[in-house]
């Protein structure tokens, strides 16, 4: 099958809320096959949150933050939210999500897969709770590191066979689930001398502002060649360098999106 699959990592930051009348089901979710795997990150993170101490070292939590461990201990309760709404930050904050026309969200929900470090990949649409962890987390006897990557890489490879993947993940969250394939660009800025220069964290919001005009004008590619046209049509510039692409930040200011 043809078409785009987009690769985001998840975000630390959350939005809170949902709908109580929705709680997790697993069954819902994209990848259903993963069940057993989500099961056993859940019950892990469950016993490690319900100590203050545990949830301190496992989670990296600080004095600020460390009652988000409480909500691992309700998973199974608390309400959902798609997981395009229910992640924040720099990334994807300049999605605008909750606030987008039916047309795009369906975009974002047909063509975007998130690796969460609690579900493992899921898809852009489907309906997750509030919760805390990250993808270098150790629970217990589960090491993240080492729990996701072949299951992961699995259903993604059967998910994603004969499309073009762009992978927007942070290395962390590329190393849960490889995708040897995939198309990483390298988000650069680039001077008025023509010289490059990487961005870090800043980087996100170049892939969020990317990741909107994608779904707001509804793009249809599935190769290297198709993106790259649609990138030109927009004024959106990925150059290849040094044997891989990079994706020009400025190309992507507010007013491209718009």
């Amino acid at each position: 099958m043809t078409g785009l699959t987009v690769l985001l990592p998840p975000s630390e930051t959350k939005r809170e809320g949902g709908d109580t009348e929705r709680t997790l089901d697993l069954r819902a979710l994209s990848f259903p096959e993963l069940a057993a795997e989500r099961a056993a990150v859940i019950t892990a993170a469950r016993s490690v949150s319900s100590e203050e101490s545990s949830a301190r070292t496992a989670l990296k939590l600080g004095p600020k933050s460390i009652e988000e461990r409480f909500r691992n201990l309700v998973l199974d309760t608390s309400g959902t939210m798609p997981a395009i709404d229910r992640y924040t930050g720099v990334l994807y904050d300049p999605l605008g999500a909750r606030e987008a026309d039916p047309a795009t969200r369906a975009w974002w929900f047909g063509h975007v897969v998130v690796q969460s470090a609690m579900f493992g990949p899921i898809g852009g649409g489907d309906p997750v709770p509030a919760y805390r962890l990250s993808h270098d987390s150790r629970l217990g006897a589960i090491r993240l590191a080492a729990h996701w990557p072949e299951p992961s890489s699995r259903v993604l490879a059967g998910r994603t066979a004969g499309r073009l993947v762009l992978d927007l993940r942070s290395e962390g969250y590329r190393q849960l689930g490889p995708v040897p394939a995939a198309i990483v660009p390298r988000v650069v800025s680039v001077d008025g001398s023509g010289r490059r220069k990487a961005l870090n964290h800043w980087n996100k919001t170049a892939k969020g502002r990317l990741v909107a005009l994608l779904a707001r004008t509804g793009a249809q590619v599935s190769t290297m060649a198709g993106l790259l046209e649609w990138a030109s049509s927009h004024g959106v510039v990925f150059e290849e360098h040094g044997g891989g692409w990079d994706l020009v930040a400025e190309s992507l200011e507010p007013v491209a999106v718009r």
